[in-house]
Order: C-alpha cells, then sequence, then structure tokens
C-alpha cells in the first residue's frame, strides 16, 4: 500500500472540499483550484477529514494514490497559505519592473523582454534585480518561475543571468587560466 496516499488528509476550517464528477474542488482565503482525478483513484469526504482510495492495486494506481494525495495536499496549502518563488538578476544594467499586466526586462539583448502575467499569478519587483512571484497554485507559480529563468539562465564564467534565490551557479575557469599564460 502507498504510504502517502493511505494517509489521511486533514481539512482546515477555512477550507471547503468539494468532488464532482472526477473533479475536486478546493476553495480557501485565498483563492479557488481544482483538478480531475484519475478513473483509478477516489475521494471521501468525511466531517474534516478526506481519504483517498485506489481501484487496485496495480503499480500504476499505487502510484498515483500518492500522487493524487499529494496534489491535494498542495491545493490545500495553496488556497490557505499561498505559494512564493523568488527570482535574483545579476549582471550590469539587468533589470525587471512590473507595468500593468506584463513584466518588463533589460538582459543585455538588443530589445527589452516583455512577458505576460497569466491569471492567478502576481508578481513584484522590490528592487529592480529581484522578482517575486505569489500564487495559490504551486504547478502554475513553478512554470512561470521556470520561464522567466529560462530567457536567460545564469551562465557559468561570470554568473550573469537570471537565477532563483539562492541557487548556486558552480562557476568555471575562463579560457586565459585554464591554459595557464
Amino acid at each position: 500500500m502507498s504510504r502517502i496516499g493511505k494517509k489521511l488528509v486533514v481539512i482546515p476550517k477555512e477550507v471547503k472540499i468539494e468532488v464532482k464528477d472526477g473533479v475536486v474542488f478546493v476553495e480557501g482565503p485565498k483563492g479557488k483550484l481544482s483538478r480531475k482525478l484519475s478513473d483509478r483513484i477516489s475521494v471521501e469526504i468525511n466531517d474534516s477529514q478526506l481519504f483517498v482510495k485506489r481501484v487496485s492495486d496495480t503499480k500504476i494506481d499505487k502510484s498515483m494514490h500518492g500522487l493524487f494525495r499529494a496534489l491535494i495536499i498542495n491545493m490545500i496549502k495553496g488556497v490557505t497559505e499561498g505559494y512564493v518563488k523568488e527570482l535574483e538578476i545579476n549582471g550590469v544594467g539587468f533589470k525587471a519592473a512590473v507595468s500593468g499586466d506584463k513584466l518588463n526586462m533589460a538582459l543585455g539583448f538588443s530589445h527589452p523582454v516583455n512577458i505576460a502575467i497569466p491569471a492567478g499569478v502576481k508578481i513584484e519587483t522590490p528592487k529592480p534585480t529581484q522578482i517575486v512571484i505569489k500564487s495559490s497554485d504551486k504547478e502554475l507559480i513553478g512554470k512561470v518561475a521556470s520561464e522567466i529563468r529560462a530567457i536567460y539562465p545564469p551562465e557559468p564564467y561570470k554568473g550573469k543571468g537570471v537565477r532563483y534565490l539562492g541557487e548556486h551557479v558552480k562557476k568555471k575557469v575562463g579560457k586565459a587560466q585554464a591554459t595557464g599564460k
């Protein structure tokens, strides 16, 4: 039996969970989320507890059992606390600013980079070299953060680029130092 899947989920008082036609709806103070369940997984709600059950004991069903429980836990945490990802920008003249529903970044290209901010995501720039992304959807916030980072990932020689806060980039020695001249 799945160790993660068999644990019960305690539903906080401020969260409402409803299951209709194979879709789980979670509503809380920070927003609403929904996710379609697999046909092989069912969800039961008793009082303030939620149980995730599977159809059979096949390997795929066992893995989906734990997966869907974890996804529901992430949805509950998202609508109560929310998720935050922070990015930092390193490089001379590199900066970011939010204007309306777009994130404008100057990353050393010949043109500014503009990214549309998707619905359900809030982006702030407390400093020109810091980007703070907030959302109640863990999957969406990770996708947005990785798309922003992918525009100019940190390079290994000078460390310029967009990186997650606290991300360590292993530096390489340059050509002149590698030859020993």
